[in-house]
């Protein structure tokens, strides 16, 4: 017979080998660090102009940056750091570099499904990865406990407290306050004050706003990161839900970002747990934009329908339950997305049987489906398999035409993704300030 203490020895033996596991997906010093692009890459995917027109950029004003060349002279590669300045002081026919950024809020956007192995955190880590290139300021949001997206960002040491389970911890402690507080006599309230919380929820609920929020390997993505030992943030939520019956506890994270600068970030993006859990329901209800990513099978069709029609009943209950309390708590319900996306992964062109899944989604779903999948090709596996994205792959590991073929899908999917934020955007700017 196994018992828990057999599994807890397994994790001790894997917890083991972790560091030969990241010497092998990561770089030999266990740091990841974000490779330079190349004048090329700049110019054809970046800044869309010939690349002898920005060699001249460059050489007309030595005070920009002139990147790295190479021994041969034959290629000069940039840092995104360097890049991004080329972005604020050069002009290309009196045209900015600069990606458009609409006034207010970052758009959150939150990429999520029931099915695992359909490709979220591969889908978040890759737009997140583009908007980064794109010139935009990034924030992700990690719910998953399997922490892929943390470990892609080349985060490996990561404490429980610092992950939403300790943002779930904060809301609980200031939340349990303000509803304690409400009462003319705060000994009428039947619901606990935060001092009369749990002590470790108290010591993790004092946590600083900024705590959570750490730097990756690049300069323009944050993260607020997972980690194994957060997987028991469902059942702790179960017990603080109870110990708290007018918390709000799907609110948590949507009011832990309302507390963000609104020009600190410019796009929020969270990876979801292959769940309809407290985690995924934070990141619904924090969330102005709802990803699904599928496969092209018909398990995954399955599997998505039932996400949609579980998490639909989820948030109805939520907003019934707690509807009347919802404004005090600082939440709008019943809650509305601006915009609902299906993405197709793993999809190959030429497979009868894919094609004919993407007519069967298109059929039940329309215009909510992405026109561009990503396809499935040697570099996506790759990123996969090393915990790097396209943009990190260095293009000179493999065939040129291989790495184009990958980066050039993820584009099209991205660029797709961005008029659908930009469009979020302004129909949030749009509103009456009384309705925003």
């Amino acid at each position: 017979m196994r018992t828990h203490s057999d599994l807890q020895a397994m994790n001790e033996r894997s917890l083991t080998q972790q560091a030969a596991v990241r010497r092998a997906t990561f770089s030999p010093g266990e740091v990841k660090t974000l490779r330079p692009f190349s004048i090329w890459e700049i110019s054809q995917f970046m800044f869309d102009v010939p690349a002898d027109t920005l060699r001249k950029k460059l050489a007309d004003d030595p005070s920009l940056p002139q990147g790295v060349t190479e021994d041969d002279g034959r290629q000069r590669w940039f840092t995104l750091e360097e890049i991004n300045e080329l972005r604020r002081r050069v002009k290309f026919r009196g045209k900015t570099l600069l990606p458009r950024r609409p006034k207010g809020r970052a758009v959150r956007v939150a990429v999520s499904n029931f099915k695992g192995g359909v490709g979220k955190t591969v889908v978040a880590q890759h737009l997140a990865n583009a908007a980064a290139l794109d010139g935009y300021r990034v924030l992700c949001v990690d719910f998953d406990p399997q922490a892929t997206l943390t470990h892609s960002m080349g985060i490996v040491e990561v404490k429980e407290w610092n992950t939403v389970w300790g943002i779930m911890c904060r809301d609980l402690c200031r939340e349990a306050d303000r509803i304690t507080e409400s009462y003319d006599d705060p000994d009428d309230c039947p619901y606990p004050s935060s001092s009369e919380l749990p002590e470790d929820v108290q010591s993790i609920g004092a946590q600083r706003f900024q705590d959570f929020i750490q730097p990756t390997c690049w300069p323009t993505i944050d993260i607020i990161p997972s980690c194994a030992n957060a997987a028991f943030v469902e059942f702790a939520s179960a017990q603080y839900r109870s110990l708290h019956k007018a918390w709000s506890f799907f609110g948590c994270v949507a009011r832990y970002l309302d507390e963000l600068p609104d020009d600190q970030y410019d796009l929020i993006i969270f990876d979801c747990p292959p769940a309809i859990g407290y985690q995924s329901l934070n990141a619904a209800f924090a969330s102005d934009i709802l990803y699904i990513p599928s496969g092209p099978g018909y398990w995954e069709y399955d599997s998505t329908t039932s996400y949609l029609g579980q998490l639909g009943d989820a948030m109805e209950d939520i907003s019934e339950g707690f509807g009347g309390l919802a404004d005090d708590a600082g939440l709008t319900l019943p809650k509305s997305f601006m915009d609902v996306r299906l993405l197709m992964t793993r999809f190959e062109a030429n497979n009868p049987l894919h094609n004919a899944m993407m007519e069967a989604f298109r059929n039940v779903f329309g215009a909510d489906v992405c026109l561009n999948p990503i396809e499935m090709t040697r570099a996506v596996e790759q990123s996969g398999r090393f915990q790097m994205s396209v943009y990190e792959q260095d293009y000179r590991q493999m065939t040129r035409e291989t790495w184009k073929r990958a980066r050039q899908s993820f584009d099209r999917a991205y660029n797709e993704f961005k008029t659908t934020v930009l469009k979020a955007w302004d129909q949030e700017n749009a509103k009456p300030e009384a309705d925003k």
